[in-house]
């Protein structure tokens, strides 16, 4: 066993340097997370089963991800998780046990080089920004490399777990399809929850959060749902993202049952969207089909969605139709100029741009509210409840954080929309590139209306859907082969049939 490990280490230095690191990583986060030694020890035995799965089948560990990730929220707030453990702690394990996987296993091409793409460099460009946060000391606090971290991790290291995770794990048509399956049937058992929450009822707990966060869920009498998500604005704005992205997939999908079941999936996450009552989800909506009608360089698709967007900006925006209906007096109140809450947003804003003239690097990456003294003059900024991720960032990171965060997200997103004009030719594959270019075009507008953008379960979601499209053209000469089997069994299915329907009138 000893002559192993020599050999091994000898042969694979590298990786055992990054694997090393990777632990270290994995231990400071459980320190930081609040574990305690005598939780570490208990957790043992489920670490060992967790490694030992983890190492026979590495796929049903990615398949647990995703499943954790859309889920976690709603596990904690039914209160059937442990106590003491952060949601994010789960996300991270798991990935940074996919990652050490993908190193240790020798017998195959993971093929790291995929990762290196504009979509890396621009998160390389957000987390060299947020690290030199470690040393922004605006409120005089001194530095505190532990709060730092926590939400160093946070916004910008787990972006990097997440195009490595989604680089090497999505390597083939099959898994792809059957992400784009998992991702739907996880949506679809939100939109059955909203039903539940609707139709049946609220159970014990959800009463609970509606007495306790009455105002965001109760408005005018109208409850706005939020089904298994945290709150009905992150709910509404996944929503949105989640339909664009599926109804384009079935629409340019040439499997027959697959686009049936896409195209009512995006129609029944569609309807949950308007049962959240957010007002910026219809606008996200509207965001990635027009992301679409450029992506799609057909006039036979940009028509119709420019018209039907036009009509339906002039029904909101300029008629009273409709305005019995809760949805829509909802969705109208966007365009309201005299609308208290967004009058409230703007005072807010113009608060923080003052405070924030002094502070081009922002009040520091993890500064909470609370942590600042009443007596210090950005006690204000730490105390605002941020009403967007881009303010959330611009509080934090300033001026030149802002720009970083957005020249970043622009790369990303450029380089994904470059990747679906040009470099895809089979038609199916990059409409699946498209509706992942939509929805996070759809989910950066409701970062700028909604603090939602790093909440369960989007990152994973949004930005691991924008890694995919840097994959797809590795993937498109084996997804052609798959395609074409999977049409002439379609086909053969369609040619038996009929046969029988003939043979049973003879």
């Amino acid at each position: 066993m000893t002559g192993f490990v020599r050999s091994y280490t000898h042969e694979h230095g590298g990786r055992v340097a990054t694997l090393f690191l990777l632990f270290l990583l994995a231990i400071y986060i459980f320190i930081t997370s609040g574990f305690t030694g005598f939780a570490f020890v208990c957790a043992t035995p489920l670490i060992i089963l967790f490694a030992y799965i983890a190492f026979k089948q590495s796929y049903i560990i990615f398949w647990t991800l995703l499943i954790v990730n859309y889920n976690v929220q709603f596990f904690s707030f039914n209160e059937w998780l442990p106590n003491g453990i952060p949601l994010s702690a789960y996300n991270e394990l798991i990935e940074i046990t996919l990652i050490a996987i993908a190193i240790i296993d020798i017998r195959k091409d993971h093929h790291w080089g995929r990762a290196i793409n504009m979509m890396s460099f621009a998160i390389l460009l957000w987390v060299l920004l947020c690290a030199l946060e470690i040393f922004n000391d605006t409120c005089r606090l001194g530095i505190n490399v532990n709060a730092w971290f926590i939400g160093f991790r946070l916004i910008a290291f787990q972006l990097v777990y997440i195009i490595l995770v989604f680089s090497i794990y999505i390597d083939s048509p099959e898994i792809l399809t059957n992400y784009l399956k998992i991702w739907a049937i996880l949506s679809l058992f939100s939109v059955y929850w909203t039903i539940k929450q609707k139709y049946i009822g609220l159970n014990s707990f959800e009463n609970a959060r509606i007495h306790a966060y009455g105002s965001t869920h109760f408005v005018n009498g109208i409850v706005r749902y939020w089904s298994t998500f945290s709150d009905a604005a992150n709910y509404g704005c996944n929503a949105a993202a989640t339909s664009v992205c599926f109804l384009l997939i079935g629409l340019t999908s040439k499997f027959t049952k697959e686009r049936i079941f896409y195209i009512i999936t995006g129609l029944l996450v569609l309807w949950g969207m308007f049962q959240s009552g957010t007002r910026v989800a219809l606008a996200c909506f509207f965001a990635g089909l027009m992301v679409y009608v450029v992506l799609s360089k057909s006039v036979k698709f940009a028509a119709p969605i420019i018209i039907f967007g036009v009509v339906a900006f002039v029904f909101l925006a300029f008629t009273n139709i409709g305005q019995g209906n809760n949805q829509i007096r909802r969705m109208r109140s966007a365009f309201n100029k005299n609308d208290a809450s967004a009058n409230v947003r703007t005072i807010n804003q113009a608060t923080m741009a003052k405070y924030l003239k002094e502070a081009p690097w922002g009040i520091g990456i993890g500064i909470r509210s609370g942590e600042v003294p009443a007596r210090n003059k950005y006690v204000v900024l730490s105390n605002i409840a941020p009403d967007s991720e881009y303010v959330y960032i611009w509080i934090h990171t300033g001026r030149i954080g802002l720009t970083v965060f957005l020249v970043s997200m622009f790369l990303m997103l450029a380089g994904a929309c470059w990747i679906v004009l040009f470099k895809l030719r089979n038609k199916s594959l990059a409409g699946i590139g498209a509706g992942f270019c939509c929805a996070f075009a759809a989910m950066q507008l409701g970062a700028y209306g909604n603090q939602v953008l790093y909440q369960y379960p989007n990152g994973l979601i949004f930005f691991g859907g924008l890694a995919i499209v840097y994959v797809l053209p590795y993937l498109e000469k084996d997804w052609e082969t798959y395609e074409q089997t999977k049409l002439a069994k379609q086909e053969e299915k369609k040619r038996l049939k009929l046969e029988k329907k003939l043979a049973s009138r003879v």
